[in-house]
């Protein structure tokens, strides 16, 4: 897959950072040492993390080469890693583990939160938002026409979905057991769009990545009008002429027991 895009990314920073600045207001720790921003992308939520914390050693987790330099640029004063989350061992133990718009990238999570919880010192606290959004129509008109006559040869739609969330149930067993105090809730986000083409140019920097990943230009620009076609009945204008994009989220805080 291509490298992430961090321009893209940023071009709707403010919409994207919202749920990760509503995260961290949960966040009522104040001795706070280690953080790590586990898939920072471009310093967006890592900038929170170190406003909140300016004493703390704030590190930024990413496997993308691009969306850390830019980090880095940003937030000369944090420390970057370029890595895999799966693999990530903590040098020290962490008081915040903080993951905002990343794990859903990621499968396995009856693996994965246990071992994040495990970097945690005691009462520290592993934050997680993730969207919960593949049954929207935005992702499952990306699914429908990629499972066309058209593309169906070019694009594995199965292989280009993200793997669906575990229901909030299985992951607060997941937590408690892994010895937290779970507080677990979900969001839908009303997204202001000026129309279904901005829909595009938002997915175009996540969603969209995987599905256009084994496409040329050419076919791109193809696969995206097929789509854009299937957005205008979805997301119909509103009276002021604008879309709105509903956009669930699953949010998470776990508080390792002392």
């Amino acid at each position: 897959m291509k490298e992430w895009d961090p321009v893209l990314y940023r071009k709707f920073e403010a919409e994207r950072t919202r749920p990760a600045r509503e995260l961290l207001a949960r966040l009522s720790l104040e001795q706070v040492e280690q953080v790590t921003d586990l898939g920072c992308g471009p310093g967006n939520s890592t900038e929170l993390l170190a406003d909140a914390w300016p004493l703390a050693q704030i590190t930024g987790l990413d496997s993308s080469a691009t969306m850390l330099t830019q980090a880095a640029e940003r937030l000369p004063h944090c420390r970057f890693i370029q890595a895999d989350i799966r693999n990530w061992q903590a040098d020290v133990p962490q008081q915040v583990v903080y993951a905002n718009a990343s794990l859903q990238w990621l499968d396995n999570h009856a693996t994965l939160f246990p071992h994040l919880v495990s970097q945690l010192a005691p009462g520290g606290v592993l934050a997680i938002q993730m969207p919960d959004n593949l049954n929207e129509p935005s992702h499952r008109l990306m699914r429908e026409v990629a499972a066309t006559d058209r593309w169906r040869s070019r694009i594995n739609a199965d292989a280009a979905e993200r793997t669906q969330l575990l229901s909030t149930g299985e992951y607060y067993d997941l937590l408690t057991q892994a010895g937290c105090e779970v507080d677990i809730w979900r969001t839908t986000y009303y997204h202001v769009m000026a129309d279904s083409q901005a829909i595009i140019s938002w997915l175009q920097a996540t969603g969209l990545r995987p599905f256009l990943a084994t496409l040329d230009e050419t076919e791109q620009t193809a696969f995206l009008t097929d789509y854009h076609q299937r957005l205008l009945a979805a997301y119909p204008a509103q009276a002021d002429g604008q879309v709105l994009l509903a956009f669930p989220r699953l949010f998470m805080v776990a508080v390792k027991n002392r």
